[in-house]
């Protein structure tokens, strides 16, 4: 598997960690007045979450609730998904290749042209992926190979 692999199922990976925390809390976020108390409802139940002068923190918190969060997981999933068939696909097309070498001229010819475009995609996409990996950087498992180019 290439690092470029790597770099798809480590994001699939984070993604996953985001959702199964985000499906953990119940609820939305909201502040109550300027009080700083922060409260989260299903629909059914409130319940207080914090309390204090948190200005400004109080602002992100409810700003990042789990709805969102999920909404921003599956954005981003979207965003991943052409970028790992191309992948996929390519190295499918490439195997495919080493069998025709020599045999079928414009079968391989056909094979090489899909191959280009699946390439296209790859490198439009690529710095996009490693844009998405940016803010897992502390994580242990990224690599510096995937730091987008200044």
């Amino acid at each position: 598997m290439g690092r470029m692999d790597d770099l798809v199922q480590f994001l699939h990976a984070r993604l996953d960690d985001d959702e199964r925390v985000a499906r953990r809390v119940f609820g939305s976020w909201r502040e109550i007045g300027e009080t700083g108390v922060i409260v989260t409802s299903d629909g059914q139940h409130a319940e207080e979450c914090a309390n204090g002068n948190w200005t400004g923190i109080a602002d992100h918190i409810t700003r990042h609730d789990a709805a969102r969060v999920l909404r921003e997981v599956d954005a981003k999933r979207r965003i991943i998904e052409p970028y790992g068939i191309a992948l996929k696909e390519r190295e499918a097309l490439r195997v495919e290749m080493r069998k025709l070498l020599g045999n079928d001229h414009d079968r391989f010819a056909k094979l090489h042209r899909e191959e280009s475009e699946l390439i296209e995609t790859a490198t439009r996409l690529k710095p996009v992926i490693k844009l998405l990996a940016l803010p897992y950087a502390e994580h242990p498992g990224y690599r510096d190979e995937w730091r987008p180019e200044a």
